[in-house]
Parts: C-alpha cells; structure tokens; sequence
C-alpha cells in the first residue's frame, strides 16, 4: 500500500512508469538528473522520515536509491510485448475452426430397400464427350489479333523481336534509329524507317530487328531470310549512303555508334548475288571537280545536278535554279535534265552559272581520266595516320601524328617527346576542317631520306602555314592525298586564299614595273 503524502514512493512509481515504456532510454537519464537535484533540496526530515518509514526487513534505507532505476537488459523482442499462453491458445483454436470449416462429414448409413442394376446403371450413366457441338461463343481478343496478323507467325525473324525497345521507353536504356531502306524503290525510299531497339543489342541484332519490323509491315519487295546478306552503313539525313567509310561490324554494340541515321545496304558478295559496278560522272568546275558516284545509267541528269551542288559547299538551293549542266566536249550548250544518263553518250560534265559562259581555257578538253587515279582520288577520302616531325618557329622539331581524312586533319603529339623537347613548349593538338585547308605544298626535298612540306589553312581569318618533316616518300604520300582531297571539295576558303595571293602577286609585279619605269626615264 503506497500513501500519496510519500513523495519517495511517488517519484519512483513515475520514474518506473516512463522507463519501462520508453525505448530510447532517453526518459531515464533525464529522470536521474531531476531525482539527485530534487533530493538534495529535500529537507532532512523529509528523507528521515522517508528512510524512516521505508526501513524493514533489510534494514537499508531507500534515501539514495531513488534515484537509481531497475537495469533493463535488451533482448531481440525489446519494445514488443510477449503474447501470453491464453492468447496463443486462443489463437490456436480459432486456426483449428477454421480448418473444421472447410471439411464436411458425411455419415455412412446402410442402404435398407434393394435396387435393380437398371436403377443403378442411371446413376452414373457414361457421357461420350467426342461429339460435343461446337460452341458459337463471342470470339476472345486474342484470336481476332492472330487472324489479323497472319504474317506475325510466318515471319522469319521473330528471334530478332526481343531487342525491340518500343514497349520499354522510359524504363530501360533505348536508341531511336531512323534506318533508310536501299532495296525499295520510289518515294518509300525517300522515307526512313524508324526503328527503336535495346542500348544493349548489337548491329546484328539491329539488322535483324530492322528485317523483322520491315516484314511486319508488310512492306515490299520481301527480304532474304538470311540476316547476314545485310550490313548497315552511315547514311546522310537525304538517305544518301556514304560510302567514304566501311560498313558497321556487326559484333559491335550499337550504343557505341553515335549515328542517328543508317541504311539497311544488301552485300552482294553474297551466293547468288552479282556484284554491281560502281559509276561514277566527272563533273568539273571553276575550282576542280567532283565525282558523283550513280547506281545505274538510268539516273537523271536532274539528280545528278543536285548531288553535283550538294557537293559544292558555296552552293545554295535558291528560288529558281542557279546553275547548269553541260557537257565537257559542247560548251554553252545546255543539257536536258529530264533526260537520262545513258542518253547522254558521256560521263563527263562541267557545272556552269547561268547567265555565263565557259572561257576558252575552259573549253579545252580535259585528258582522259585513268582509273589508277580515280582510285587514289576514292582512296585519298579513307583515314589514314603518318607519323612525322613538326618543325617550329624556332627551328626544334617535335614528333606528332598527322591523322588526314576527307572531313578533317588532325595533328596530336606524340606522348614520348624527346629530352630536348621539355623546356620548351609542347604541342598541342590541333583538329583542321578539311573546309578551312588551303593549300599543301612541297617546300625542299633534299635527298630520299629528308622533305619538307607546308600546309596552310584558315584560323579566325588569317592563313597560317605548319611545316613537317619526314623522309620523302611519306611527304610526297601525304602532299598528293591532301591535294586530292582540295580538289574534291572546292572550299571557299582555297578560292579566297589563291585570290589573295594572286592580287598580291599581281601588285608586286606593278610595283616592280613602275621601278623599272622610273629608272628608265632616269
């Protein structure tokens, strides 16, 4: 029995109270803290009274141990209380009710009057099920999607389906792809297919997901069956296929090309399939010429004229048109652009302004073209790496890699320079758009094993020239493949920088006239 005028008593009862249900154990420190303060501004009496009265059969006073709680020691259930045994039991019968529930006893009684075997063959008469009629239900989803789809089951590419990614946008890694299709002809073939496949797929895959999703479509002509007669090539935003560069390895991952446009191109060293030769239409202008690559002699003259000033960098596609077609042996005499190729009895054009006329240097015939130089010409457009020396300003020499291809030319030092090398500046790397080259000359070539040649292009306008060093035959290699690649591309930048340098020519022999002249009146 606890009085209410004992506050010993009280303060433990509360102090029990709130550390039992407390898990954070923060209660009982506070509560230890305000015992030892409240128990020092007890008076005496109080707490002799209270040891007083709360002395018994041990004999020890409570006086300090007040302010002391019972140990709690944690378990794996500390916070959760135990169920007791009633409850437990409770539960176990509820379970077993249930279970009771579910079965049904039958009791067994004994059959009192007889039946005939005909009563009991009716009992469990036997049903033949074989000539069940046919039930005219409403026909489920399913079968209306197959008979829609019929080429759905015949498709010879279903393996290829898993790595479409339409159904995952947004959930897994895709890439849209837009794919032009080079086997169909007419204004299908203008318009890409847009296919959507997994990060993960690889380009054979890609080829066959592009097979199967163009036989879903029911699109014509049908495809060969077998993926590997198809390769993928880079493409430009019109479907043209660049042939510059090789096909994709198939056992690439896609994600490792950036290309968002390809064309699906059937290989035709395949069995069974000729190979086609390749034409290509000379087509010459004011700054070089060109060479249009055409798949057959039934093409246009019309199309070629696009490609010829889709090549042209100056060019731009105006109201009316800008420029025509004639041919190299007939000057100021228009070609027909309705006409076809194989009307035409040549390949060889020249490109000129309307409103104008060839000169009569232009006029000459050209020398026939061999195909050795075409090939170097193709060629000249393909990647290719040359380490040589680049020469300074003052005279040191630093080894780096010049990377020459149709689009640009990269120049990257080599990473183990020489000890000479490190007090001065090393070089960094510098990437030329093949638009901003000017020109590449040979400067000296002294003996087989030492040549100089100087490449000038277009910086923030000005013209800057690099000189390079090397044996002779690697410079004479990489002066014809850049000279080449100027000739195909005619740039502004090289018809600004030779009429810069003919004006200045042309200043410096008045100059030198108008000495001459002075002196001779002298």
């Amino acid at each position: 029995m606890a009085f209410l005028d004992n506050p010993a008593i009280i303060l433990a009862h509360i102090r029990q109270s709130h550390v039992t249900s407390d898990d954070t154990g923060m209660c009982e420190m506070v509560l230890i803290d305000h015992d030892v303060d409240l128990e020092k501004r007890l008076p005496s009496s109080v707490t002799g009274s209270a040891g007083s009265e709360t002395q018994g059969e041990g004999g020890d006073t409570q006086g300090c141990d007040l302010s002391q709680s019972v140990d709690i020691t944690s378990s794996w259930d500390f916070g959760i209380r135990r169920r007791s045994n009633t409850a437990q039991r409770l539960e176990r019968l509820r379970k077993e009710r249930q279970n009771q529930i579910k079965c049904k006893n039958i009791q067994w009684k004994e059959r009192n009057t007889s039946q005939s075997v005909e009563d009991l063959g009716t009992l469990f008469e036997k049903k033949d099920f074989k000539d069940r009629p046919a039930s005219y239900g409403k026909q489920s989803t399913l079968s209306l999607r197959l008979e829609q789809c019929p080429q759905q089951l015949n498709n010879p590419f279903n393996e290829y389906s898993k790595f479409d990614g339409k159904g995952h946008v947004g959930t897994t890694s895709t890439k849209k792809i837009d794919v032009y299709l080079s086997m169909q002809s007419g204004q299908e073939k203008l318009h890409p297919m847009t296919v959507v496949t997994m990060a993960n797929a690889r380009v054979q895959d890609l080829i066959g997901l592009i097979c199967w999703q163009y036989t879903s479509e029911g699109r014509e002509p049908k495809l060969n069956e077998n993926v590997n007669a198809y390769c993928l090539h880079i493409a430009e935003d019109d479907g043209e296929v660049d042939t510059d560069f090789p096909p994709l390895d198939s056992n690439e991952p896609i994600h490792k090309f950036g290309f968002s446009t390809l064309a699906l191109v059937e290989k035709y060293s395949s069995p069974g399939l000729a190979a086609k030769q390749s034409l290509f239409v000379r087509i010459n202008a004011a700054q070089g010429f060109s060479l249009i690559p055409v798949d057959s002699m039934k093409v246009t003259m019309k199309e070629i004229l696009q490609k010829a000033l889709k090549k042209r960098k100056g060019s731009q596609k105006g109201s009316g048109p800008q420029y025509r077609l004639e041919k190299q042996s007939e000057p100021n005499v228009a070609v027909d652009l309705e006409c076809t190729l194989e009307r035409q009895s040549t390949l060889e054009f020249c490109l000129v302004r309307e409103n104008s006329t060839r000169g009569e240097e232009s006029s000459e015939e050209d020398p026939p073209i061999d195909i050795t130089t075409v090939q170097d010409m193709l060629s000249s457009h393909h990647y290719k790496s040359f380490k040589i020396s680049m020469i300074h300003k003052l005279r040191f020499t630093t080894d780096v890699q010049l990377g020459i291809s149709g689009e640009k030319v990269e120049i990257d030092p080599v990473t183990n320079q020489k000890a000479s090398t490190k007090f001065w500046i090393r070089q960094k790397p510098i990437s030329i758009d093949s638009d901003l080259l000017c020109a590449c000359d040979l400067v000296e070539e002294k003996s087989p094993s030492h040549a100089i040649f100087k490449l000038t292009y277009l910086s923030s306008h000005d013209y800057k020239p690099l000189y390079f060093e090397s044996d002779a035959a690697t410079i004479n290699e990489i002066v014809l493949k850049v000279n080449y690649i100027l000739e195909s591309r005619a740039s502004t930048s090289r018809a600004d920088y030779f009429a810069q340098k003919q004006r200045k020519l042309s200043r410096r022999t008045s100059f030198s006239f108008q000495k001459e002249k002075k002196s001779g009146q002298q």
